[in-house]
């Protein structure tokens, strides 16, 4: 088990982009957080009002990407496009090759998470993919993405899933592997918790090897996002 301070992270401050990288990404290059198996990026992004990434390219890679406040515009290549925010998880298999554009159309800065993760396979076709998820409510954990879209979840061409969870003061919850070969990436999006008694505050990651045990306990109430992946 490995943990990663939240300020421990790459940070850069652009003015209209404030970003934050767990892994090596852009300017900040760590030899020892290049990826987590399969998990190449996580970012943790804050997007001014009226800005945003003009139109660039991506192939070979599931990107995944997480509004939690205000609105993401997205448009790409394959004709597709439309605005996402707090509740929406976007899907974009870049596969053979694609171009999109992400910017915040509103006047209140938009927050985001968004992650990479290689695909099982190379060269397939370019596909996107959207929805919004209604809220489970507390202690309860909703898979949005997997490689079978199975509960509802957005499918992705990877033996990975991708989970959230928001858990009250006092109370615990054991993670179960999808796949006992899995590793697993825990982010404390709020809060503050214990995994495995060692103790998580806000925007903490921690690493977790196949078979490795997850037990949380909230100290306060507490939110979580879960990755789990193939580490080959």
């Amino acid at each position: 088990m490995e943990i990663i301070r939240s300020e421990d992270r790459g940070f850069f401050n652009h003015d209209w982009l404030v970003t934050y990288h767990t892994f090596s990404f852009a300017g900040y290059y760590n030899p020892n957080r290049i990826n987590f198996g399969m998990l190449r990026v996580f970012n943790d992004d804050e997007i001014a009002g009226q800005m945003g990434f003009d139109t660039h390219p991506h192939d070979n890679m599931e990107i995944i990407t997480i509004p939690i406040a205000g609105k993401l515009r997205h448009k790409d290549s394959s004709g597709e496009g439309g605005v996402l925010e707090a509740g929406d998880v976007q899907v974009m298999s870049a596969g053979t090759g694609i171009t999109h554009s992400e910017s915040n159309p509103g006047d209140e800065t938009l927050r985001l998470f968004q992650i990479w993760i290689f695909p099982e396979r190379i060269n397939l076709a370019p596909r996107y993919e959207q929805k919004k998820f209604e809220n489970p409510g507390w202690n309860t954990i909703q898979l949005l993405v997997s490689p079978d879209s199975k509960e509802g979840s957005l499918r992705i061409f990877q033996k990975a899933f991708l989970s959230r969870l928001s858990l009250q003061q006092g109370r615990g919850f054991i993670y179960e592997s999808y796949r006992p070969d899995n590793g697993v990436f825990v982010f404390q999006v709020e809060g503050e918790s214990t995994l495995n008694n060692q103790e998580l505050h806000r925007r903490d990651t921690v690493l977790l090897d196949p078979m490795e045990s997850v037990i949380i306990n909230a100290v306060s109430d507490s939110s979580f996002i879960f990755i789990e992946v193939p580490m080959d």
